[in-house]
């Protein structure tokens, strides 16, 4: 029995980090399913969900409004949630230039987003950010696709920037996106990408669902789109910036807080699940956003009965000291994290690895006990961004 669940295990893990990531590849390759681009410039809302953004706002208004985009076809909308730091007055600051200001008292970004989408009049809705600085071509990148009827959503494409004061889970998260860009370009290549991210993305107006509390807003947004039967892609050129998070402590709680909400989406938005309806997709969103979220359980069981099998053959050895390694890289990459010894590599990618896990396993326990995360709390760093100034 330990034999199996070791193997089980190992399966799991191969599949969900090296199998589908290949077999999204392949069918990006041998089933294309292209899709008409246009250069358009439909009327778009661009919407920013607020709280207590003081630090950042007035940055990311100017980079806004600086966008290569033609003025008179953006509504920009910022819906302040319950915001007590200044955000409102200097959103106030930039009424002259048509920047609308939403100010409501605190009820969470769903319940924000909501009441700013009833207030917009773009045929296009634009999600961002208040610390996502776009690059000046990314709204005209974004609506490309959508000049094909069969698109109702475009993902940008979300790149993070080393920290202020870099760290190991700096060089981990920049890694990890990296990664996740080439899924998103495959994934969109031969059908939808699995989501977006709240960074930059943009839908159709008439496909906007209400976001449920308790779930990502991107993640419902987006998903909203497939499940309406139009697709859902990727704009490789529509680039939005963020710091990285430059404390770990930090990092984990912000795992933590997404993942929570990635679940309850998903376990919301079950429907799109069913592969009869849905298709190859389900299959996909269940390998990226449900198998990828609960990896922390095959790790730690693999780690539970690997010591029972020291004996048992020639493999469990290598298997048992490669665990021992690779957490006891993470465990340094924790210790030296504020150094130069903990961005090597070596040592940034399992604490990564590990920080990421470890924050899903406290996501499932929320999930599992009913708890919905609903407000949020933005923990802003200096940081310069190439070509539009510095987020602040």
């Amino acid at each position: 029995m330990t034999v199996i669940l070791f193997w089980v295990c190992i399966g799991l893990l191969a599949y969900t980090y090296v199998g589908f990531p290949l077999v999204l590849a392949l069918r990006a390759r041998l089933f294309p399913r292209p899709y008409q681009l246009g250069d358009i410039t439909p009327r778009v809302s661009l919407i920013i969900a607020a709280h207590n953004e003081a630090a950042t706002i007035g940055t990311k208004l100017e980079n806004i409004l600086a966008l290569d985009y033609p003025r008179t076809q953006i509504e920009v909308v910022v819906a302040s949630d319950g915001s007590s730091d200044g955000t409102d007055e200097i959103v106030r600051r930039f009424d002259h230039r048509g920047v609308r200001l939403l100010s409501l008292s605190r009820r969470g970004k769903a319940a924000t987003l909501n009441a700013a989408v009833k207030v917009c009049t773009g045929e296009m809705l634009v999600f961002s950010d208040a610390n996502s600085m776009f690059h000046p071509h990314a709204l005209l990148a974004l609506v490309r696709p959508l000049a094909d009827w069969r698109v109702g959503g475009v993902a940008g494409d979300q790149r993070y920037l080393r920290a202020a004061k870099r760290l190991g889970a700096d060089e981990g998260e920049r890694r990890y996106w990296d990664f996740d860009r080439r899924l998103k370009q495959w994934q969109s290549a031969a059908g939808h990408v699995t989501s977006a991210t709240g960074a930059i993305y943009a839908i159709r107006r008439e496909l906007f669902r209400t976001v449920p509390e308790g779930m990502t807003d991107d993640f419902a947004v987006s998903t909203a789109v497939i499940d309406q039967g139009y697709r859902l892609v990727f704009a490789s050129g529509a680039i939005a910036y963020e710091p990285a998070a430059d404390a770990a402590d930090a990092e984990f709680a912000r795992k933590v807080r997404i993942i929570t909400r990635g679940l309850r989406g998903v376990v919301e938005g079950r429907s799109l699940l069913n592969p009869f309806r849905h298709g190859f997709y389900a299959l996909q969103l269940f390998s990226h956003k449900v198998l990828r979220r609960l990896m922390a359980l095959p790790l730690l069981l693999l780690l539970a009965v690997s010591p029972w099998l020291w004996s048992a053959g020639s493999w469990y050895p290598w298997a048992i000291v490669g665990q021992a390694v690779g957490y006891g890289c993470a465990a340094l990459g924790w210790v030296f994290r504020r150094g130069p010894i903990g961005r090597t590599k070596l040592l940034a990618l399992p604490m990564y690895f590990s920080l990421v896990n470890l924050a899903s396993l406290v996501a499932l326990a929320n999930v599992v006990r009913g708890r919905r995360i609903v407000a949020w709390q933005p923990r802003r760093e200096v940081s310069t961004v190439p070509g539009v100034g510095s987020v602040r």
